[in-house]
């Protein structure tokens, strides 16, 4: 398997990129800026960009997604739960940071996601998981094979994601976390939105917002 981590964008954010090492199939997670950037890392690997797979419809998140569907035609996938901010002028809270963005029609997503979803990449195999509390449609991808998570903005290492933007839940997400996440086995890696790598026997052992 191939795992890149690019740090993108003003809020350094957390993009991956997966692949199969035999048949190069690939999908690129969160590709929230810098779309040039993460091409160019797509062509020296060799890839074949089959999806663009993003957690929540925040900017931050989604912002280089039609850039690399333009220069590499992979489907874009978002629950339809979100698609509503891609409608909103501001388009996922762009706009308190980078006024030239406009609103994306919610006929450029290609797919929807929703629980119990499996996407394969050749011999990769992502499983969604429904997180909603930092947005209402919020998803994890679930990498079963390799005891791996990418969480989005529902958990990062010793924290959680933001609640108080719009349709955001307190009580949503830290039902998300224990029902979900903290379901997968302790040695499960988190690979989060923003921050360092955790796991989710730390985190249940160690995160504060949990210890209560």
């Amino acid at each position: 398997m191939i795992l890149e981590h690019l740090t993108v964008g003003v809020l350094q954010t957390n993009c991956y990129l997966l692949g199969d090492e035999q048949s190069r199939a690939a999908a690129v997670i969160d590709p929230g800026a810098e779309g040039k950037r993460i091409g160019a890392r797509v062509r020296e690997l060799g890839l074949d960009l089959k999806a663009i797979l993003v957690t929540h419809a925040h900017y931050d998140h989604t912002m280089a997604a039609w850039t690399l569907k333009h220069d590499f035609g992979g489907r874009i996938y978002l629950n339809p739960e979100d698609q509503s901010h891609l409608l909103q002028v501001i388009f996922g809270l762009a706009a308190r940071f980078r006024p030239e963005v406009r609103p994306v029609s919610p006929d450029q997503v290609d797919a929807p996601l929703a629980e119990g979803d499996r996407l394969a990449f050749g011999s990769l195999q992502l499983d969604v998981l429904a997180t909603p509390g930092h947005t209402p449609g919020h998803v994890a991808f679930v990498l079963r094979d390799s005891n791996m998570v990418f969480s989005g903005d529902t958990i990062f290492a010793g924290a959680i994601g933001r609640t108080d933007l719009p349709g955001g839940s307190r009580s949503q997400l830290i039902q998300s976390v224990r029902s979900k996440l903290f379901t997968l086995p302790e040695d499960t890696i988190i690979y989060p939105g923003h921050g360092p790598v955790t796991s989710v026997g730390w985190e249940q052992k160690n995160n504060p917002f949990f210890l209560a």
